[in-house]
């Protein structure tokens, strides 16, 4: 009963961090940003508190489980880039997601126990779960440059584009992410490769396969970037390309086999 209600404060207090910085974009009022950081603050705290008291301290790895520690992880880096680039639109899609994220494994989702592992294979899922987490924002941040880029075409000038940060900072944040979030995945496939001793046994080789595609995705780009300074529409549409592909990679087997087949061991 404790957790539920700390699920729902949680979930109460993200939205209400999204409410604050959708505020001077929907409406023009006075921006909210420092407070609504503080409350998004205090709610990754009770997140992360809730997914320590749920899974009995432990990394669970099972689909809704795995889910909400990724939400809790993204929303947290969320607030570490709006300290050093203040992007509100950034909490304003992500806060809102966390929360529904949340309510599935805290209401929804049935009892899981987390699996038994080594050292070695707890620095792979660390290490994969941040490269997630941080690829996972720059193709919220890519989903930006769309919307501004589509609408400064079309000479939309709303009072919510002019609250936005300019088209170059936000590229700028946006490849800065994903260099770090390849760097990330090329350390996760290393330590993949080490530690991981049966691909098949244990339904990898799907999750493997994608996560080199994805990597060849991320590394294309930020090769055109370097080399021919591809940006734009291209670097935007292979961003969201790189990032699907690593999301079936991450939760594609698992939704088939945890929710299709039935199997959470």
């Amino acid at each position: 009963m404790a957790i539920h209600l700390l699920s729902l404060l949680a979930i109460a207090l993200y939205l209400a961090a999204a409410g604050g910085l959708a505020r001077p974009l929907l409406g023009g009022g006075q921006p909210l940003n420092k407070s609504a950081l503080g409350l998004a603050g205090m709610a990754v705290l009770i997140h992360a508190g809730i997914l320590l008291g749920i899974h009995r301290g432990s990394v669970d790895l099972h689909f809704f489980a795995a889910l909400s520690l990724v939400a809790c992880v993204v929303s947290a880096l969320t607030l570490v880039v709006n300290v050093t680039r203040p992007v509100a639109a950034l909490g304003v899609i992500v806060f809102p997601l966390t929360a529904l994220l949340l309510g599935a494994d805290a209401y929804l989702a049935p009892a899981t126990a987390p699996l038994t592992m080594g050292w070695q294979i707890k620095l792979h899922v660390t290490v994969a779960l941040l490269a997630f987490s941080v690829l996972s924002i720059a193709a919220v941040l890519a989903i930006l440059l769309a919307i501004q880029d589509r609408t400064l075409r079309h000479k939309q000038f709303g009072t919510w584009l002019r609250a936005l940060p300019p088209l170059t900072l936000t590229e700028t944040l946006m490849f800065r992410l994903i260099g770090t979030g390849f760097a990330l995945l090329t350390l996760t496939l290393l330590t993949g490769a080490l530690f991981v001793g049966d691909l098949f046994g244990q339904h990898l080789i799907h999750k493997t396969v994608l996560s080199i595609v994805a990597w060849l995705v991320f590394g294309a780009l930020l090769f055109g970037r370097w080399r021919y300074g591809w940006r734009g529409r291209r670097a935007v549409n292979l961003t969201l390309t790189g990032m699907a592909v690593l999301l079936l990679a991450f939760f594609g087997t698992k939704a088939v086999l945890e929710l299709i087949l039935h199997r959470t061991a």
